[in-house]
C-alpha cells in the first residue's frame, strides 16, 4: 500500500521494490504514472472510479464532471476498470486458492520515519490478529455496533491494524475520511458520532480551533487517542477542556508504537493513565529501556533507546537483510527485540515517556539534548501554541539546538521574541538554550501530519518573522 499523493519517483520504486505485479489505483491518478508504467512488468493496472459507487444518475454527473479534469488513460490490453474486472471474475471457473498460515506474509506497509529513505515493512497475518486481542483487552468500552473515526490514511500500520482491522475485528463499523478538512472537523463529529477518535495531534488541534458548532454534542465520545507525535502539555490541557465544555466524559490519552511493531504497543487508557506519558505496553508487549552502546537496561527514569519485544513484530524489511538485522536483535534472553531508534524512559509504575527519535537527539559541546525537552519548556509560555526543535551545525559546538515557534492569536513575533529568550535562560540549562528563536505561522508537516524536522533544518529564512 503506497501514499495516494506520493510522488511520481516514489511510485515507481514501490512498484519497483515490492517485484508487484498488480496496480490498483484512483483513476484521477493516472497522470502519476503515465510516463513509466510500461516500463515495468505489470500484468494489469486497475482503475477505480468513486463514480462506481454511486447511483447511475450521480454516476453521470460525477463523469461528466471529471471529463476536462484529469488525463484518461489509454484503451489497451493493460489497462481495466475495477467494474469490468469484477465482472470478469465470474467467469473464473478453476481457481487455486492460496494456503495462508498465521505466520504467512500478508501486507507490505512502508515505515513513515521522520528522517532517512521508507523502508517495505513486511507483516504476516498473525500481528493484526493478535494486535486486534491485544486492544480489545485494554480498551474494555469498545463494544460490537460502536465506531471508529479512520482519519488517518490507510497506507501505513496505524491506520491499517488501529483503524480498519481493529475495529473490523471487534464487530465495530470504521468510518472513513477520505480527505481531511480542518474547518468541518467539529460537522464532521456531529453527522457521524463516532465512539472511539485516534488521529495524531494536530488533528485535534483543527477540533479545538474551529469550533464552528458552538452546540456540540461529544457524550457519545468513550475513547480520544493521539499518537504519530508528541502531545505538547498545553495542547492535551485544551483538548481535555474542550471535550469537557461539550458533554463528553472522555479524556484524550497517548498511544505509541510504529509500523515495525504493527502501530500500536502501548496505550493508556481509562484509569490507566498519567499525563504526559504514552501509557503502558498493550497485554502481551514487552519494552526495555537500553543503553544503544552496551544494550544493558536502563534505570527507571533515565532516558534510553526505546525496545520492543511482541508476537506483531514484522517479519522484517522486504529484501533488506542488513536493515532487518540491524532492527531485529536477538539479545541473551533469547528473544527478538525491536530496535527502535526512538528515545524515551520508563517509571517505576510502568508508564512510557516517549521523548522523541534518537536521530533528533542534540550532541553540542559534548552534552546530549533532547529537542523534546526543549520544545515543553517553550511551549509552557502562554505566548506559545507550538514548537519544534532541531539541531543546526556549528563549527565548534557540533551542533546548536534552534526552535521555530507559532504563536497563539493575540501575541506578535516582534515584542515576544525577547521574552522568549529570558524564559529559556530562566527554564533551562545554558548549552540548551537555543542559539535562534524563530517565529512562523504554521510549522511544515509530512504527509503523515507530522512535524517535517528535515524541511525546518534547511530553512534558511533566519530571523525573518512570517
Amino acid at each position: 500500500m503506497t501514499h495516494p499523493l506520493s510522488s511520481e519517483e516514489e511510485i515507481k520504486q514501490t512498484l519497483v521494490s515490492t517485484k508487484s505485479k498488480y496496480l490498483i489505483i484512483y483513476d484521477a491518478r493516472y497522470s502519476k504514472i503515465e510516463s513509466f508504467i510500461k516500463e515495468l512488468n505489470l500484468k494489469k493496472v486497475i482503475f477505480v472510479s468513486p463514480g462506481d459507487s454511486l447511483n447511475i444518475f450521480k454516476k453521470l454527473a460525477y463523469d461528466i464532471s471529471q471529463i476536462t479534469k484529469f488525463k484518461h488513460h489509454p484503451i489497451d490490453s493493460l489497462y481495466s476498470s475495477w467494474t469490468w474486472f469484477f465482472f470478469k471474475s465470474r467467469f473464473i471457473e478453476d481457481f487455486k486458492r492460496q494456503k495462508f498460515g498465521k505466520n504467512a506474509p500478508c501486507v507490505i506497509v512502508h515505515s513513515g520515519g521522520t528522517s532517512g529513505t521508507p523502508k517495505n515493512v513486511v507483516i504476516q497475518n498473525r500481528a493484526f490478529i493478535y494486535a486486534a486481542y491485544a486492544e480489545k483487552v485494554d480498551l474494555i468500552k469498545l463494544t460490537a455496533g460502536d465506531s471508529a473515526l479512520a482519519i488517518m490514511p490507510n497506507f501505513h500500520g496505524f491506520g491499517l491494524s488501529v483503524l480498519m482491522h481493529t475495529p473490523l475485528a471487534l464487530g465495530c463499523s470504521t468510518i472513513l475520511v477520505p480527505t481531511f478538512n480542518s474547518k468541518k472537523f467539529d460537522t464532521l463529529f456531529k453527522k457521524t458520532k463516532p465512539t472511539c477518535v485516534l488521529g495524531v495531534p494536530t488533528l485535534f488541534e483543527a477540533l479545538i480551533s474551529n469550533d464552528n458548532e458552538k452546540d456540540l454534542d461529544l457524550s457519545f465520545l468513550k475513547y480520544v487517542i493521539s499518537g504519530g507525535d508528541l502531545l505538547p502539555k498545553n495542547l492535551e490541557d485544551r483538548i481535555n477542556d474542550y471535550l469537557a465544555k461539550h458533554n463528553s466524559k472522555a479524556k484524550i490519552t497517548q498511544g505509541y508504537g510504529l509500523s515495525e511493531a504493527l502501530a500500536c504497543v502501548t496505550m493508556a487508557h481509562d484509569d490507566v493513565n498519567k499525563s504526559g506519558s504514552v501509557g503502558v505496553p498493550l497485554a502481551g508487549n514487552h519494552i526495555k529501556i537500553i543503553d544503544p552502546a552496551t544494550r544493558k537496561t536502563k534505570p527507571y527514569n533515565e532516558v534510553g533507546e526505546i525496545v520492543i519485544h511482541s508476537k506483531a513484530l514484522m517479519m522484517g524489511y522486504l529484501n533488506d537483510e542488513v536493515e532487518t538485522n540491524a532492527a531485529l536483535q536477538v539479545h541473551k534472553d533469547g528473544h527478538v527485540w525491536l530496535h527502535t531508534g526512538d528515545l524515551g524512559y520508563m517509571d517505576e509504575d510502568g508508564f512510557l515517556f516517549y521523548k522523541g527519535r534518537s536521530k533528533r537527539m542534540i550532541i553540542t559541546s559534548g552534552y546530549n539534548v533532547y529537542p523534546s525537552h526543549i520544545e515543553e519548556i517553550i511551549e509552557s509560555h502562554p505566548a506559545v501554541l507550538q514548537c519544534s526543535v532541531v539541531g543546526i551545525p556549528h563549527p565548534y559546538k557540533q551542533e546548536v539546538p534552534r526552535a521555530f515557534v507559532v504563536l497563539n492569536e493575540g501575541f506578535h513575533g516582534l515584542f515576544i521574541k525577547n521574552e522568549l529568550k529570558k524564559y529559556c535562560k530562566k527554564n533551562m540549562a545554558k548549552y540548551m538554550i537555543p542559539d535562534e528563536i524563530i517565529i512562523r505561522k504554521k510549522l511544515p508537516k509530512t504527509k503523515l501530519g507530522k512535524i517535517d524536522f528535515n524541511k525546518l533544518k534547511e530553512d534558511t529564512r533566519g530571523d525573518e518573522i512570517d
